[in-house]
């Protein structure tokens, strides 16, 4: 398709670009078709946390077929792989996901509608995420083969960030120490430079063990499991007046007994905790960690802690932050019909939002805030260890519920789609920069280092292999 059904006549005009870069924007054009299959497929498998194996599967043809190298089952993740195409430095890095969440299936239509009722649904718009992600690395390995770009191109295939942050494995396993720079988007309702950080969190079960006796003609023979799960949870509401603003604490009850004429003897619960910075999160964590303890002995019961997973808030990078800025600027804005307009709005108006249609605007790129809210993501990981250059693209209207059916609609439909292509052109220009600027390289670098000082990453995860079945329990 032409480039001016993506975007307005306006940004044609804007500064001038490289020839690769041209390359890169009518690339990205060609394959429209064939990024916008693939997407579509991985939308149908709708495959959650570990269980991506068609959707990886068609991520791995496609790498293969356009000449990468790919190895497979990273990490312990059969899942997980990484594919790469030159050599030599410098080694840029791009990120793709491609997991789903549980039961927000949903057809292509403004209205909550169910495509396979109680099945999953990319809500967060990662069937987008790693096709465009990978369609950019494809351009930039013809580019390399063509020999317009030196250096090596190496796109990460990271299942499983909805749940159990897949990427943790992948650091440890050292698969990011030699990458000189990382890129990374996600699907959002506006585009710009992403320069903020995200929250660090932490994931972990406690389990109450008690005695079972019948809660009528004996309960005083029993010790209550679902007494401390309770007692457990009140402290945590009692504790919520007396945390910084910038903390959120969630929980999920998983067993709370059985039937009502049993006292339990066994409760769990999911606990997640989450601060703006990783310091303040392991702070309330240990203490939520002693209000269990102080449940399990109100409640005359044992416990059990176990650490599911956790991740670092990201380490934003303004420095390639502004290449990237400089890329969206040229691009402009995203074009939509009148059909598309009308779907977002349908859309708002069905998620109770001021029916304004799409987010449009490229603004200037925003001042990194010390606190920002919002959600986590295991690319802070990764922030860590390598700089890391982010980008959001719009592929729902303005004010979209995230992980909601919204977004799933918007991913099998033209908006998704040219959110990825765009993404596409957007973070293959990048690249690009990154390739031929040394002098950007090193500032990106420089950067990193400053931000990271003289902490010394280490991940928040058990010791042993991720879990590819679940959480166990003794």
């Amino acid at each position: 398709m032409a480039v001016t059904v993506f975007f307005t006549a306006s940004a044609q005009k804007k500064g001038k670009v490289n020839s690769e870069k041209q390359y890169a924007m009518k690339a990205a054009e060609n394959k429209y078709d064939e990024l916008t299959t693939l997407s579509d497929k991985i939308w149908s498998y709708e495959e959650i946390a570990f269980q991506e194996k068609q959707s990886a599967e068609a991520l791995i043809a496609y790498a293969e077929a356009n000449g990468f190298k790919v190895t497979k089952g990273v990490a312990e993740i059969p899942t997980a792989f990484v594919a790469e195409y030159g050599s030599g430095q410098p080694i840029i890095g791009i990120m793709g996901e491609f997991d789903a969440l549980p039961g927000l299936s949903q057809k292509t239509v403004p209205q909550k509608d169910p495509l396979n009722k109680g099945g999953a649904g990319h809500g967060c718009g990662h069937n987008l995420f790693g096709t465009a992600s990978l369609g950019a690395a494809t351009i930039i390995k013809e580019l390399i083969a063509d020999g317009k770009l030196k250096g090596t191109i190496r796109y990460y295939g990271t299942p499983a960030e909805e749940k159990f942050f897949g990427k943790l494995w992948m650091v440890r396993a050292g698969l990011f120490d030699d990458v000189d720079v990382m890129m990374d988007w996600h699907p959002s309702s506006e585009t710009k430079a992403n320069v903020q950080s995200s929250l660090a969190l932490v994931d972990f079960m406690v389990e109450f063990y008690g005695q079972a006796a019948h809660a009528s003609g004996d309960p005083w023979n029993g010790r209550s499991a679902s007494d401390a799960l309770e007692l457990y949870t009140t402290g945590i509401n009692y504790y919520r007046e007396h945390i910084k603003p910038t903390v959120r604490i969630h929980y999920h009850i998983q067993d709370g007994g059985q039937v009502v004429n049993v006292v339990p003897d066994y409760s769990r619960i999911w606990t997640r905790v989450r601060d703006t910075k990783r310091e303040g999160m392991e702070a309330v964590w240990k203490h939520v960690e002693r209000i269990a303890e102080g449940a399990a002995i109100m409640a005359d019961v044992d416990y059990k802690i176990k650490l599911i997973s956790g991740v670092h808030e990201v380490l934003p990078n303004r420095t390639g932050g502004a290449a990237l800025q400089a890329n969206l600027e040229y691009l402009g804005e995203i074009a939509y019909t009148e059909e598309e307009v009308a779907f977002g709005k349908n859309i708002q108006k069905e998620t109770g939002k001021p029916q304004i249609g799409m987010d449009t605007k490229i603004n200037p790129m925003e001042e990194t805030l010390e606190h920002p809210m919002g959600g986590s993501t295991d690319v802070g990981d990764v922030s860590w260890v390598v700089p890391t250059v982010r980008l959001s693209a719009t592929v729902a209207p303005k004010d979209t519920p995230w992980h909601s059916w919204a977004v799933v609609a918007c991913g099998g439909m033209s908006i998704g789609h040219k959110g990825m292509i765009y993404a596409t052109k957007a973070l293959s220009m990048t690249i690009i920069d990154f390739f031929q600027n040394e002098k950007l390289r090193a500032g990106i670098k420089e950067e990193f280092k400053e931000r990271k000082g003289e902490y010394t990453y280490k991940g928040i995860l058990p010791d042993g292999p991720p879990p590819l079945e679940g959480v166990k329990f003794d």
